[in-house]
């Protein structure tokens, strides 16, 4: 698509974290201080035992918090065209033709991402191209690996058009855990790989629907990196 017009947001921190990890922090800082007033004015020795514990368990918890909305800066490295790359973080769990019932009526390569809490939430756009419309549809929250998860958990789709005029949908699942998708997709903007298309919070799924005719270049179980794995190739 010739030069790639790169919008990345220099952040290392995603940007749908920083108010909660610093109300978190706050609240951490509000209840370790009123803990410890508390235990020095009941019992100094059960204080000095309990407040080490107490702050350890919320200082963990509030660094598993901030481990989750890490959001590296990543450049894909060499051409784009007529590549697809992984949207995600995560591990490979569907690489399949299948029937897609919304929009094609028809088969298409179903290439699936698995999200675990513990993987980077942020999601990039697969391909280069022109987004055609992004649609946001309610549902379930089944497990997100479930096939059914697919068409009946809550998710958004948003549909690309490549250079060479080729349809690609993308679609962002939230799955058990994950509650909330965010999209940041607009209709009729042009989006790059190495651009944010969202973010999907304690992880979930992306599925991503190909022509027929594209290759897949991951097998089952392999794992991503997402704006950097090569998922499939398009003919």
């Amino acid at each position: 698509m010739g030069e790639r017009i790169k919008k990345l947001k220099k952040i290392r921190i995603h940007r749908e974290g920083t108010t909660e990890l610093l109300y978190s922090a706050i609240l951490i800082f509000i209840i370790s201080v009123g803990l410890w007033y508390l235990l020095m004015a009941l019992n100094p020795l059960v204080c000095h035992i309990v407040m080490p514990l107490v702050c350890g368990i919320l200082l963990a918890a509030w660094l598993i918090a901030l481990n989750f909305y890490r959001c590296p800066i990543r450049y894909f490295n060499g051409d784009t065209e007529k590549l697809v790359v992984a949207p995600a973080d995560g591990k490979i769990v569907v690489v399949e033709e299948a029937e897609e019932n919304e929009y094609f009526h028809d088969k298409r390569l179903m290439i699936s991402i698995f999200m675990s809490p513990w993987n980077v939430h942020a999601n990039w756009f697969p391909v280069d191209g022109k987004v055609k419309f992004v649609h946001h549809q309610d549902g379930n929250y089944h497990k997100a690996w479930l096939p059914k998860a697919s068409e009946e958990n809550e998710h958004a789709d948003i549909m690309i058009t490549t250079p060479d005029g080729q349809e690609v949908l993308v679609r962002q699942i939230a799955g058990a855990l994950a509650r909330r998708i965010v999209t940041y997709a607009k209709e009729g903007e042009e989006c790059y790989i190495d651009e944010h298309m969202g973010f999907i919070k304690l992880g979930s799924r992306v599925d991503v629907f190909l022509p027929l005719t594209a290759k897949a270049t991951v097998t089952m179980g392999q794992p991503t990196t997402g704006d950097q794995t090569v998922i499939a190739k398009m003919k």
